[in-house]
């Protein structure tokens, strides 16, 4: 059995929870402090303000979901595309309607603080630029083997891809309904990337 969680750790668990839940500016410190059962004190000896708790709280969200995007997208084993449709799959499976917690955070933080924290929003597009990039390297390598037609460009594509699904994201909460997720996994799969 492994060590307790470090205090700082429990709270960036507490903190993604939150954050997931309720949005950046509906979560306070004293909250984040009362639900981890932690004094104020330790709060402000890991981190020197929301801001910079929520960014960290964010690299948090970000390292699971580069281990998701690796552990799906990476596994050579399987067709390049058919990996992506699964991937998009497991995240709407995780995020869409029926998840545990609907929506993204990297969606949710955009539309709520990125006009109003430059720091949270500079952590927002390197962690867009890097899924951007992770989908963009099999969409290369399904035009390398075929699957797509060789003037492809996959960066743009890759981008185009993230921003529907992240707009479906968007809808579906305005709607209370998969509906645009499946529409997104349709025109994705079934029209725009079907060989």
């Amino acid at each position: 059995m492994g060590a307790p969680p470090s205090t700082r750790d429990h709270l960036l668990a507490v903190g993604l929870e939150r954050l997931r839940s309720t949005g950046y500016t509906a979560t306070g410190v004293k909250e984040v402090l009362d639900l981890a059962k932690v004094p104020k004190g330790s709060f402000y000896h890991y981190f020197p303000s929301k801001e910079e708790f929520a960014v960290e709280v964010f690299h948090l969200y970000a390292k699971g979901e580069a281990e998701r995007s690796e552990r799906v997208l990476g596994d050579r084993k399987v067709a390049p595309l058919k990996r992506l449709r699964r991937y998009f799959e497991e995240l709407i499976s995780v995020f869409g309607q029926r998840g545990e917690i609907s929506g993204c955070l990297m969606g949710n933080l955009s539309l709520e603080v990125a006009d109003h924290s430059p720091r949270l929003r500079s952590e927002l597009k390197g962690v867009f630029a890097v899924w951007q990039k992770s989908v963009a390297d099999v969409l290369r390598e399904a035009a390398e083997r075929g699957d797509l037609a060789k003037a492809t460009d996959p960066d743009a594509l890759a981008g185009f891809l993230l921003n529907s699904y992240e707009g479906s994201l968007i809808r579906m909460k305005a709607e209370k309904s998969d509906r645009p997720l499946e529409n997104f996994l349709h025109f994705a799969f079934d029209v725009l990337l079907k060989k």
